[in-house]
């Protein structure tokens, strides 16, 4: 036998009347309130300091972006370029939330009691090199004696990385001739035979000489004086502000460096939506991407993973620049005091 609901007409008009009076309700509600506050998940918003200018070095920003891993993680990210010393007083003063830097930034400024720290390395093998036409006969650093040796100044990640790679040999600076070009110029003055050699970026100088037709050999600190690369840092007080948004940034930026290390294409695709001038240009661009990728993929990253930090380099880079004749670190530091695991996905 089969049961069957009975309800009378009237309470059937009674129910269905009620029904359109909350539907209409709930539509008038929806309709009064505005569509940003309806539709906008609660974000939070973070400044991010990259290099000096837009650049396919950054990428893995550009896809992270576009990709909406930044979004997907509750985010809202602007981009903001700006020099490395000037960043890390932005960074300390929380009006940039994280940025990239390298070692050679980050230990004289913590020795200064600058409240900063660094928590994902980007770079595991250190991008500065010295770097020479082949014909210059420049296959080690002993080579370098009596050769001159173009820089952009006599500050910087180049430049304690040009005093970190003579020391590695015994020698100094008084055994080359330092030539400075403040306005980046030193890649061209290589290429126009006005100096031996020249300090640069692994995926930068070299690679527009290869690009001309210019056998190019390259000197890596990596190889004899263990420096650590770029990666994000961070201020203390925005990292007890915003930890869980920090490691949120750090997981998605490096999920999206995965994917450009499986595919660069994704890399240079998204770089080309961010930065259109570039794309004039596909064949450099990727050789610099390629450049790039195969910094991020050191010796560490391989071992442990995109992202973990190199104690054992950090430890390097303080022993090297404290050490220095005209040492930037202006008051004895550890290694506890300039990283954080807080980032660590």
């Amino acid at each position: 036998m089969h049961r069957h609901s009975f309800r009378s007409p009237l309470l059937t008009s009674l129910i269905a009347a009620a029904v359109m009076t909350l539907s209409v309700g709930a539509l008038a509600a929806t309709a009064a309130e505005p569509a940003d506050e309806r539709e906008a998940p609660d974000r939070t918003e973070l400044m991010v300091g990259l290099g000096f200018i837009p650049s396919v070095q950054f990428a893995q920003f550009y896809l992270a972006e576009e990709a909406g891993y930044y979004e997907d993680a509750g985010l809202d990210v602007t981009f903001q370029n700006k020099i490395d010393p000037e960043l890390i007083t932005l960074l300390a003063q929380g009006s940039v939330d994280v940025g990239m830097a390298d070692g050679t930034s980050l230990i004289p400024a913590v020795s200064q009691g600058i409240p900063v720290v660094y928590g994902a390395t980007i770079y595991s093998r250190f991008p500065n090199v010295v770097f020479a036409p082949s014909s210059a006969g420049v296959g080690a650093v002993a080579d370098l004696a009596g050769k001159s040796v173009g820089i952009p100044g006599r500050y910087g990640s180049s430049w304690i990385m040009l005093q970190a790679l003579l020391a590695s040999a015994g020698m100094s600076l008084d055994d080359v001739e330092v030539v400075t070009y403040p306005d980046f110029g030193q890649g061209v003055a290589v290429a126009q035979g006005q100096v031996d050699a020249a300090t640069g970026f692994v995926n930068n100088e070299p690679i527009q000489l290869e690009r001309e037709g210019v056998k190019v050999d390259i000197l890596r600190v990596d190889d004899v004086a263990p420096l650590p690369g770029p990666g994000l840092v961070v201020g203390t007080r925005t990292l007890e502000a915003k930890t869980d948004a920090l490691r949120a940034f750090t997981k998605a930026t490096l999920r999206a460096m995965e994917d450009i290390a499986a595919d660069p294409q994704l890399g240079l695709d998204a770089t080309f939506a961010r930065v259109p001038e570039l794309a004039g240009d596909p064949e450099t661009q990727l050789a610099i991407l390629e450049a790039t990728i195969d910094a991020w993929m050191g010796e560490h990253a391989l071992g442990q993973g995109l992202g973990g930090v190199d104690r054992d380099a950090w430890q390097s880079a303080l022993d090297i620049m404290t050490a220095l004749p005209d040492s930037v670190v202006a008051s004895p530091i550890t290694v506890d005091q300039l990283i954080t695991d807080a980032l660590q996905p």
